[in-house]
């Protein structure tokens, strides 16, 4: 797929679930739903249709039951959303973006010394290049 649908929030609590357990009947994900989340069988199924419209899920028949599985990665939503929230208030730019990360989160020691790292591996893969 080029370009990952356009997926609002309460769709991605569905697909987290699809992503992790697939494949799924409706009622299943109801069961997977955090226990914050209260959603009826018919509201699942609504977002499912939705998912269903945007091709970023899929299911077969089973019996009387329909199991649901993604058509697009988690991957490609979570660059397609990143890029999009970067666009959307940071204009594109992605050291204002990180910067202001860094300064308003509380961060571990292994929390820094792994940005530390990918801060340096992207130095060298840019220095190849």
């Amino acid at each position: 797929m080029a370009h990952p649908p356009k997926i609002s929030d309460s769709e991605w609590e569905i697909l987290k679930i699809i992503w992790k357990h697939h494949p799924l009947t409706a009622e299943q994900i109801v069961l997977h739903l955090p226990a914050e989340i209260e959603w009826s069988d018919q509201t699942v199924r609504t977002f499912l249709n939705r998912l269903l419209k945007k091709k970023a899920i899929s299911f077969e028949k089973s019996g009387r039951s329909y199991l649901y599985y993604p058509l697009v990665s988690e991957s490609e939503c979570v660059k397609s959303e990143s890029q999009s929230f970067l666009k959307r208030v940071f204009g594109g730019a992605a050291h204002l973006m990180m910067t202001s990360f860094i300064e308003q989160t509380e961060l571990s020691e292994q929390e820094i010394e792994r940005l530390q790292k990918l801060l340096n591996e992207k130095k060298e893969q840019s220095k190849r290049s």
